[in-house]
């Protein structure tokens, strides 16, 4: 069974060609929809299992990143986007996207209100763009759908803005407490969480690389998985040595095998 995704597209964004492989190739039927057609008929977002939102520069990043595309979403599609979380639906958003949700306050959700953000993405600590590879842990304590049974692995990061930093301790406790932190920056030496610069690419607090809500169906995170599907695109000689298995994928992949298994199995 190919179960139906929808990418949302518009206005800046532009991973969408990847994404659509990224999910097609773990087995969905991925669409992709201008947000105005959204808009137009919001209703169509219950015909699919999954919604992504994905990377790219919203609106230029002008008002910082992803806060009026965040806006647009809430002014327009928060009663939708609500029963869509409240029917079970998964959510995915990478790099920009998740700063579209953090600014929603789809993530991370921690007292059960999607549309009350409680978290920032600041500018990176370095105060500038960044694009390179880093090495991401996953904790095996978090309800993530998206993170299930995954350890660890490398991802490109491409950003300005990728600093996790809450409105205030009670909020960083509560998502720890709750097992809403999937993923970490750490050292590759080490395989710890750092602050680190450049292991930690943004300064994140706790090393935080991405959050989920607390039922672990709603996943956000700076790195890019669809950006990862062939060994060919690790920059490490020793991973492109993968390339003579027809089967062989990139580590990214994982993360939407793990999103399709849940909607079959729902």
């Amino acid at each position: 069974m190919q179960p139906p995704v929808l990418i949302i597209t518009g206005y800046g964004l532009n991973c969408e060609a990847e994404s659509r492989y990224a999910w097609e190739r773990a087995g969905a039927k991925a669409d992709l929809m201008h947000v105005n057609d959204v808009i137009a008929r919001p209703d169509r977002i219950h015909r699919f299992g999954a919604l992504m939102f994905i990377g790219g520069f919203s609106f230029g990043d002008h008002m910082t990143s992803g806060h009026v595309f965040a806006h647009k979403l809430r002014h327009h599609l928060r009663d939708e986007l609500g029963a869509f979380v409240q029917e079970g639906g998964l959510i995915l958003g990478v790099c920009n996207g998740f700063q579209i949700m953090t600014k929603l306050g789809l993530v991370p959700a921690v007292d059960g209100d999607y549309f009350k953000p409680s978290v920032s993405l600041l500018q990176n600590d370095c105060g500038s763009f960044q694009n390179f590879w880093v090495r991401v842990r996953f904790e095996s304590e978090s309800p993530c759908i998206f993170t299930r049974g995954l350890t660890a692995m490398d991802l490109p990061i491409r950003h300005g803005e990728g600093k996790l930093f809450p409105k205030d301790n009670a909020i960083l406790d509560a998502l720890e407490q709750q097992g809403c932190v999937p993923c970490r920056y750490v050292d590759p030496a080490t395989g710890e969480p750092t602050r680190e610069f450049p292991h930690n690419p943004n300064g994140s607090v706790n090393a935080i690389a991405g959050l989920c809500d607390p039922t672990g169906r709603i996943f956000g995170l700076m790195p890019h998985p669809e950006a990862f599907l062939f060994p060919e695109q690790h920059p490490l000689a020793e991973f492109r040595t993968r390339e003579a298995d027809p089967a062989a994928h990139g580590d990214g992949l994982l993360i939407f095998q793990n999103a399709v298994r849940h909607l079959n199995e729902a």
